[in-house]
């Protein structure tokens, strides 16, 4: 590879998925510039510097995800740009302002400055299966969904699916532009992330295992596609020098029932509080499945869904989150 090509671009660096990242890109020999709001925030910072060859390859730089024109030196001398950056909001007075407009807004800025520098070889932007699931087909478990899935908006917005509505217009901005200004673009589409934090706080998604496992009082009968951080950030290298990677991904290790992920949890921590009621009385939703053949054939092996639940807890207890 040439110099070029072995310096990257991350945005949205402090994020749990970026943090793992970062790491996995360090440790195979590339520069990395990541891009974050506030370079002075010690506890975005500090995870990330600690890391091995930190020191010397990676920088940080200070963007405004929202600026138009804020990342254009950055990716400038840059082979590939990772955007990891999103906002996540759930409730708003003004969902079509506050949720949707601003993901869409901050993945067409990153892609604008991708377009003005001629270094930048691809882009890989992570989405999410929320994209792919929502556009009103039920999920039964003889359904297997698949990359030409897309989430319906006229369905989003009938549901009030303010952050799938933001992810799927995102998208389907990203690849509008990127066919427009011939940027050679791919889509990950993880799933329910979870794994160990590298970053000091809890994000959303593993906010959900600690919720279980701190006591409380039902879980929802819903079935969820997990996949462990490591996979999804191991997955974002792989679609990078992976010449034929192209489209979108759906990187999802397994489809699980939540009552099967709480016995999972049980059988590993016996004397913990775990939820034992269903929040209805509904037959247990079904499963559905998730085709892994497309992300596979990137030379992604997942990792068992026992191993990242329970290197979850342990990450939780380390980090002070959880006492069991």
């Amino acid at each position: 590879m040439s110099t070029t090509e072995k310096e990257v671009c991350v945005t949205g660096g402090a994020g749990y998925v970026a943090s793992w990242l970062i790491k996995l890109l360090l440790q195979s020999g590339y520069r990395v510039k990541a891009t974050l709001r506030d370079t002075n925030n010690s506890r975005k910072t500090q995870h990330l510097l600690a890391l091995e060859g930190a020191k010397e390859r990676l920088h940080l730089f200070k963007a405004e995800l929202l600026e138009e024109g804020s990342f254009d030196s950055i990716v400038d001398g840059c082979g590939a740009v990772f955007h990891t950056a999103s906002p996540v909001v759930f409730s708003a007075s003004d969902p079509q302002a506050e949720i949707v407009d601003p993901p869409v807004r901050g993945t067409l800025n990153v892609l604008k400055s991708c377009a003005k520098v001629a270094s930048v070889k691809r882009v890989v932007v992570t989405s999410s299966m929320a994209s792919v699931v929502c556009n009103g087909k039920p999920l039964t478990s003889d359904v297997v969904v698949d990359e030409t899935w897309f989430s319906d908006p006229a369905f989003c917005v009938e549901s009030k699916l303010w952050y799938v509505l933001s992810k799927t217009i995102a998208e389907k901005a990203a690849w509008q532009f990127a066919k427009e200004n011939k940027i050679d673009l791919v889509m990950m589409n993880p799933g329910h992330v979870i794994g160990p934090l590298l970053q000091p706080t809890v994000n959303l998604s593993v906010e959900l295992i600690l919720n279980f496992v701190n006591g409380t009082e039902e879980f929802p009968n819903a079935s969820y596609g997990f996949v462990d951080v490591r996979d999804v950030a191991q997955a974002h290298i792989q679609a990078l020098e992976n010449p034929s990677a192209s489209g979108r991904y759906c990187v999802v290790a397994g489809v699980m029932h939540r009552h099967d992920a709480l016995n999972i949890l049980r059988h590993l921590y016996p004397t913990s509080h775990l939820p034992e009621k269903c929040e209805d009385d509904k037959p247990a939703a079904s499963a559905h499945r998730i085709s892994r053949e497309k992300v596979e054939g990137l030379g992604v092996n997942f990792t068992p869904l026992e191993v990242s639940l329970r290197e979850t807890v342990e990450s939780l207890m380390e980090k002070g989150f959880l006492s069991l």
